[in-house]
């Protein structure tokens, strides 16, 4: 059966959770406002609220509510529900971390990848170590172990199935070559946008002041190095945005760092509200690209940054930031001392952050479709 039918059709892996890819999916549907969205799974619940404004198709194997609300127990069962679900139109606009790129279309296809399938390429710092994993991350593991080499060839062949490849910093151009041996032009997602109308709304029991770090609560995303960076910092708390499967294990390392605040998801309004009072934001996670730092510096707050992957794409140490070189905790208790110390300019960091703006990355993506219609 064919699905969908429109001139341009948009696709992404699975909407289950609140991330990067996440919100460049929102503005994939706000650049195309008539085209549908079809995905794996969706738990509207579980993500952004704007998706309910988006029209959402799903593929039947959402119908496992287990799956819904476990993504990572789908691993197994995806390529299958995505091959088998072909969407008609002129141009698809897949949005990819590993799964979209494969659905079949009888029009041009542009995936924009997100990064190589972390779980085939990166399966180790996907999962994290033994001590770190959860149910789910031992399920990911086990599920890569066994079928890893069927699905490399699935996710080849997905990749071939292309005919044009956006991905969103060099440091995953730079993967794609090397993984799929394709030339992908580099198109960085915009940050967040926040609605101005929305008065910053507080968060309770924070009185001292305070580094951001806003995170899925997962193995690689490295929360539990900063949580003792910071706790080595006297004069400084740490606010953690963030859900995820790792949670009880950082809640643990936050009880005996005791200047940790573990607020989970908050409203845009909350979140504001963070960014706003914040003395900066610290980011130690292994990141394809990374929106936060440009989060914070649209409220024109610096970025204590990894140098690595997406951030050296998005933090400029005379503008916005400043780096450390490994993930330990004296490194990272250094940066952020740093950022905290250094006098910035956030009329400039504001600047830095417009150069990423949505308006931007809408316009080329127009462009690039535009041209890929000519093709057909």
């Amino acid at each position: 059966m064919i699905h969908g039918g429109p001139a341009i059709a948009l696709a992404h892996d699975y909407i289950t959770q609140r991330g990067g890819a996440e919100r460049v999916a929102l503005a994939l549907a706000r650049t195309f406002s008539d085209a549908p969205l079809h995905t794996a799974l969706y738990d509207p619940l579980a993500t952004f609220p704007e998706f309910a404004d988006v029209d959402v198709r799903t593929m039947p194997i959402n119908r496992w509510g287990v799956l819904r609300h476990h993504h990572r127990l789908a691993l197994p069962f995806l390529a299958r529900a995505v091959s088998r679900y072909p969407v008609a139109a002129d141009v698809l606009v897949a949005s990819s971390s590993g799964w979209a790129h494969g659905i079949p279309t009888d029009g041009r296809k542009i995936v924009y990848c997100h990064a190589p399938a972390r779980w085939l390429y990166q399966a180790e710092r996907y999962a994290g170590s033994a001590e770190s994993r959860g149910l789910q991350s031992r399920a990911v593991s086990a599920a890569t172990a066994i079928l890893g080499p069927g699905l490399r060839r699935w996710d080849q062949e997905a990749a071939a199935s292309a005919d044009r490849y956006l991905v969103n910093s060099r440091v995953v151009q730079s993967a794609v070559r090397d993984v799929y041996g394709i030339d992908a032009e580099v198109l960085a997602p915009p940050p967040a946008p926040f609605d101005s109308s929305v008065e910053p709304e507080p968060v309770m029991g924070i009185d001292r002041p305070f580094v951001l770090c806003v995170a899925r609560l997962l193995p690689y995303k490295n929360v539990d190095l900063v949580i003792r960076a910071v706790a080595a910092l006297s004069d400084i708390d740490l606010v953690v945005v963030g859900a995820g499967p790792d949670r009880a294990r950082l809640e643990q390392l936050a009880d005996v760092a005791g200047n940790t605040h573990l607020v989970g998801r908050v409203p845009d309004a909350q979140l504001r509200w963070l960014y706003e009072n914040a003395a900066g934001l610290v980011a130690a996670s292994y990141e394809d690209f990374g929106l936060s730092p440009l989060e914070a510096a649209s409220f024109g707050k610096a970025t204590a940054a990894l140098r690595d992957g997406g951030y050296l794409d998005t933090v400029d140490e005379s503008v916005n930031g400043v780096f450390f070189d490994r993930l330990d905790q004296d490194a990272v208790s250094t940066a952020v001392e740093a950022l905290v110390a250094r006098e910035w300019n956030p009329a400039a960091i504001r600047t830095h952050a417009e150069g990423f703006s949505e308006a931007r990355f809408a316009h080329r993506l127009r462009a690039i479709v535009d041209e890929e219609l000519r093709h057909r």
